[in-house]
This record gives structure tokens, sequence and C-alpha cells, in this order.
């Protein structure tokens, strides 16, 4: 069966496409980091390769090869596929001879399925020579392999690559929906699931790796433990953590982003609580001190903030002074009410 959830249009055209074997010789799954690309893109494999007429069955040999990396046919093509760590993601390519040794297992037949699988993940981080030398591949398909791409932002590819494949886009799962999978399927208590539910924004991925480490929220609580102490910071104490962060983007950009979503959650959930929307906030273990920081701000304050926010990522994307961007930030936090 297929493992993903919540995809049914993208399985049903794969499934229609698998009954008349009119598969596309190369894909493109486009999605949110930890969307489910990667659990797709496998179960797409094990389909390919099933031993069964009900596939992927996700029990017999085949499957369950795929499902532990094992099997010789299908092979993942990433930044760290060699088992090495990846400091900066921003800052590394999926190289040429990455995608040389793939050209040369792919002219060789499958040793032991039906199909060979290349799974490419992070395609938009190909180097420009990495992705003119696939684009190659993909315009003189071959006999039984599949290629299949993922990537969170397609506009980082080339437009000719993109135009080689069958591009198939993944929703983010709705909150109701993520909740009530994350119960049933993984037994996931109810308050922690509703929690989850609306801090992955519908990303799947996320919340299972939140449920089952629970490092991942003890950081997150950590990180706004800290937003909090900004806003009622001076400002001396907001110039050094628009410094800290500026250091951090010169690392790792990712990382950076992820601060600022955490504050765009945060300030939205202020509107949403102030407006007397507060039962659809993201946040719903912090509902008491939103409500109580609402009080203190005017509905234009908050609406103001989120412009603010939105502006510097777009400025960061834009490879604007990352200190100058974040101290303005900083200086923009509206100004505490009391009352």
């Amino acid at each position: 069966m297929w493992q993903i959830v919540g995809q049914t249009r993208v399985v049903s055209l794969l499934e229609r496409s698998l009954e008349r074997e009119a598969l596309a010789h190369a894909y493109l799954f486009v999605g949110p980091s930890q969307v489910g690309k990667m659990t797709l893109a496998l179960n797409l494999a094990q389909a390919l390769n099933c031993e069964v007429d009900e596939r992927p069955c996700g029990e017999c040999v085949s499957c369950q090869k795929i499902g532990s990396a094992k099997h010789v046919d299908v092979q993942v093509i990433g930044l760290n596929q060699n088992g090495n760590p990846v400091l900066d993601k921003a800052k590394v390519e999926i190289g040429i001879d990455q995608v040389r040794e793939m050209q040369h297992a792919a002219s060789l037949p499958p040793f032991e399925g039906r199909y060979k699988v290349f799974i490419i993940d992070g395609a938009e981080r190909l180097s420009l020579e990495a992705a003119n030398s696939l684009l190659k591949t993909l315009e003189e398909p071959v006999g039984k392999v599949v290629f299949i791409l993922l990537a969170s932002d397609d506009r980082l590819l080339l437009t000719t690559v993109v135009s080689r494949c069958q591009r198939l886009e993944l929703a983010p799962l709705p909150a109701g929906d993520m909740e009530e999978a994350l119960s049933s399927r993984w037994g996931i208590d109810a308050p922690l699931a509703r929690l989850l539910s609306r801090l992955a924004h519908g990303c799947l991925g996320w919340a299972l790796s939140a449920a089952f480490d629970s490092s991942l929220l003890q950081q997150r609580d950590e990180k706004l433990e800290r937003l909090v102490d900004i806003i009622g910071a001076d400002h001396e104490e907001r110039f050094a953590y628009a410094a800290q962060l500026a250091t951090q983007f010169g690392q790792s950009r990712d990382t950076v982003y992820k601060v600022l979503d955490l504050w765009l959650d945060w300030w939205r959930d202020l509107l949403l609580v102030k407006v007397g929307c507060g039962d659809v906030i993201t946040n719903i273990d912090m509902a008491a001190t939103l409500e109580e920081m609402a009080g203190h701000y005017s509905l234009e304050q908050i609406r103001g903030f989120i412009d603010s926010l939105q502006a510097v990522k777009e400025q960061l994307g834009q490879n604007a002074n990352p200190r100058l961007a974040l101290e303005v930030l900083m200086l923009n936090i509206p100004e505490r009410k009391n009352g």
C-alpha cells in the first residue's frame, strides 16, 4: 500500500499510469520540506519493482529492500548520500561527479528488479554543470529507468530540466487530516497530535520527527521563550540578538529563515487572538501568553510588525546586509501599551 498520507490526487495519477504502463521517464515532485516527497518517491520505486499484483504491497522482498535502502536498483542521490554531515546546505551543491556516477549506473540493465530508479533529493541544489549533464540524460531516455527529482522550490531548477519531467505538486496536509493520522496511524496522544498538526504547517514528516524526538519541541520552546524575552527587551538586547542572527545567517541561512517563520507564526497568532479567532492559532500550547500579550498591542501595531517580518525575509532573499536588515526589524517591534 502507498504510505504517503493525504496526497490522493497524486497517488491516483501514479496508479493510473502504472495500470496503463504509461509511465513518464522522469518525475518532479514539488512541495515543502518534509511534506512527503521522499516517501512518495520510495513508494513509486516499490510499485515499479513490486512482486505482486497489488502494488506496492510493502511486504514482498523487493518492497522490503527498497524500504530499507538495500535494493541495488534504487539509488538516492543528494547532498549527504555518502553519510557525511552537511554543515550548511546553502553552500553545498550536488556535483557533476554524482550525476556522472548516476548516468553510468543508468546505462546498465536492472540487476534484481524490473526498473532502475534514481531519486535526486534536493534537485534544486544541482550545480549548473550537473543540471546540464542531467538534462542530456533526460532528453535521451533509456528503457527500464525512471528518474524522480525532489524539490522544495523548482524555480531554482533549470526550466529545461523541469520541462523534461512530469511535475507533480504535493500540497501541505490540512491540520485536521494530520491530527487524525497522527492519532490513528501512529498512536500519538490526542493533545500532542493536535499541537503537532498545528506546528507542522502541513508537513507530516516534521510532525512525526517531533513526535518521536522530544528535543525538537524543546528547541522550539527555547526559541519561543527567547522571542518573548526580546519583545520585552530594551534596544541594546535587541541589537545583540540581531547581531547573533546575522552571524548565524552567514553560516546557515535556513536556520535564520526558520527563526523568522517562528516570529511570523507568533505575530499571526496575536492577530488571530486580537480579532477573536483564537481557536485557529498555531501555538495552541501558548494560548494564555498570547491572550495576555494581545491586550497590549493594537491591531494596527500587530499588522505593521507582520509586514516588517515579511519585508525582512524578502530583503534577506535579495542579499541585503543581514545585520542592518535585522537591526531595523528590531527597531520596528511595536511599543507595548499598558492596560
